[in-house]
């Protein structure tokens, strides 16, 4: 486990209008207790910034990125190009998105050799549990806590099919 409780995950957004779709990572996150920090870098914006975070990711303790974007969504995969680490991108749909799909297609699609994790449009939510199943890999406490939350999810299915099966239509 991190005994400092450092951030193993690093949650990131091209901007705070991404955050209400980012805050289900962060929400999954807490509830797996993972630690994590978050924070706005826009690859269009503030390159720099973004530079300097990708860089000085692992040296920090981060073991996992997640990368949050809309529109023209380069930022997870300019995060991806700069650090070894693992970065999960979450396409947003935003105000100036085409429905989404630009922000699908541009974080889905990269180049072989710098690959991004690209879960579904506004999935942020499994975008930190599939980073605490990377981080589970090496530290039996996340992974209890990821086989919990999976039986919860379970049992959650369970008790709605049961529900149903019991209402006379």
């Amino acid at each position: 486990m991190n005994p400092e409780n450092k951030a193993q995950v690093g949650i990131i957004m091209g901007s705070k209008s991404d955050l209400p779709v980012m805050q289900d990572a962060i929400d999954v996150l807490k509830k797996l207790n993972v630690p994590f920090e978050v924070t706005i870098v826009s690859a269009h914006r503030t390159p720099q910034r973004m530079f300097d975070y990708a860089a000085s990711a692992a040296e920090k303790g981060l073991k996992v990125i997640i990368a949050g974007a809309g529109g023209a969504a380069h930022l997870p995969g300019m995060v991806a190009s700069i650090t070894h680490l693992p970065v999960i991108g979450v396409p947003v749909k935003s105000s100036n998105s085409i429905d989404g799909w630009d922000s699908v297609l541009s974080i889905l699609q990269m180049p072989n050799g710098i690959p991004v994790a690209t879960v579904a449009l506004n999935a942020a939510k499994n975008a930190g549990i599939l980073a605490a199943q990377i981080l589970a890999t090496s530290d039996v406490s996340i992974a209890e806590n990821v086989k919990s939350f999976k039986q919860e999810l379970k049992e959650a299915v369970e008790k709605t099919a049961t529900e149903v099966e019991n209402t006379s239509f």
